[in-house]
């Protein structure tokens, strides 16, 4: 396969127009590059112009060849703490599909309008060869570094969230960090600014995407049903066990949107619910049926990160087609009726990974810590027995308690954390 990837890096670009002359920017973490996105943004009158360039994959990847086939494998590329499983060869995903700045790149160019209700709206699609004027990054952009109307553009977006009723809430990503003393603790990250930003860029994209698939009888969307009530049962004991004010007559999206990731206590709850989620699954188009996701509160789909996620590379491909008028290949249709299951296979994997990871690191921040007494809250009871959260830490454990119920108070004793395993043990003492 590197043979092969090797050989298709070469694969020079001839069906596509040249935009070099646009100025592009990438925004990323400092780190990071596999880049599937570059923007460039323009004000016209009421509206802002996103031209949004998304890495061409799909002109490196032959249908049916090597890479192709070990794609189908993949799904996606898992992310690790000490590195990552690429979905594609690195001299294809971090060199020559890439939209580094270090020369032009093939990409196919969406260009959708914002208005200022901040409803998107695709008004083309090309193939095209871009050049990135700059490589910025979340933690050292500056206003002056990006176009005029990115700020706004994020605004409106986030605007039209509210009004939409969207419960989508990202929470701060969770650390092993240090403490005054040099012991290990669980630490959250908020996102920054720039993060939550760019984000809508990608939003603004994905649902203009999805409306012109849906419209044109076609694609593969992304799903997600509204948690149900015993999610939220769960929740309301796990707010407790943080010592939140989550008042009854809020729903759980309302409540959310006033949660504060800078306080320890409600991002560890923003990551609670998270968790709880019903999760989101991928659905190709069916007549007669709009497909919903509850957190945006729209029909939704991934367009954006071709590098990262197999169905992106044949969204991108169809909203391609559906932008200038043509017919939807037949391999991409097909590929819309087998990517739920690959995707939810590789959707698995990588939540085992990310729930590996959080177990390693509560063993970790616990394992100096064993014999202590902790407070927890009953949060659920199942065929598993009792789970339980820590009021302390943003722990949820299992634990033999007989004769509880859920939303029960109760005192127990960490007896065992071992890293090897990922593995907490407690027992109950009152």
């Amino acid at each position: 396969m590197l043979a092969a990837a090797n050989d298709a890096a070469t694969h020079a670009p001839t069906a596509h127009q040249d935009r070099t002359a646009l100025p592009f920017v990438t925004l990323d973490p400092a780190t990071s590059t596999d880049l599937d996105q570059a923007f460039a943004i323009e004000v016209a009158g009421a509206d802002i112009i996103l031209k949004y360039a998304i890495a061409d994959v799909a002109w490196f990847v032959d249908d049916g060849g090597v890479i192709d086939a070990e794609a189908w494998k993949r799904g996606a590329t898992i992310y690790m703490p000490d590195g990552k499983a690429g979905l594609y060869p690195p001299v294809l995903s971090e060199n020559a599909a890439s939209l580094l700045p270090d020369g032009p790149r093939p990409a196919v160019v969406f260009t959708v309008r914002v208005d200022a209700d901040g409803v998107p709206k695709l008004d083309g699609a090309e193939r095209a060869i871009i050049q990135s004027r700059a490589k910025l990054a979340y933690d050292s952009v500056r206003p002056t570094d990006l176009p005029q109307g990115f700020a706004e553009l994020a605004r409106r977006m986030q605007a039209a969230e509210v009004a939409r009723g969207a419960a989508r809430v990202d929470p701060p990503e969770q650390e092993v960090g240090h403490d005054a003393e040099g012991r290990p603790e669980l630490l959250f990250r908020p996102r920054l600014q720039s993060e939550e930003d760019n984000a809508a860029l990608s939003l603004a994209t994905n649902l203009a995407i999805a409306d012109a698939l849906q419209a044109n009888a076609t694609g593969l969307f992304r799903v997600m049903d509204e948690p149900g009530e015993p999610a939220i049962r769960r929740l309301r004991h796990t707010a407790r066990a943080f010592g939140l004010d989550w008042p009854e007559s809020a729903s759980l999206s309302d409540y959310e949107k006033t949660l504060d990731p800078a306080d320890a206590r409600q991002a560890a709850f923003m990551l609670a619910i998270r968790r709880a989620g019903n999760g989101a699954s991928y659905k190709p188009y069916e007549a007669g049926v709009t497909p919903w996701h509850s957190a945006m509160a729209a029909t939704y789909t991934h367009a954006t990160a071709p590098l990262r996620r197999l169905a992106d590379r044949y969204i991108v491909r169809a909203a391609l087609s559906v932008a200038n008028g043509e017919p939807v290949e037949p391999v991409v249709a097909d590929a819309f009726e087998r990517l739920p299951k690959i995707m939810a296979r590789a959707d698995s994997l990588g939540n085992q990974v990310d729930n590996a990871v959080i177990d390693l690191a509560e063993t970790i921040v616990l394992q100096d810590k064993i014999g202590q007494s902790f407070d927890a809250i009953v949060t659920d009871i199942d065929e598993r027995g009792v789970r339980m959260q820590l009021s302390q830490y943003p722990v949820v454990a299992r634990v033999v308690a007989r004769g509880t119920n859920p939303g029960d108070a109760m005192q127990v004793r960490l007896v065992k954390a071992d890293t090897a395993t990922r593995a907490l043990e407690f027992e109950r003492i009152a």
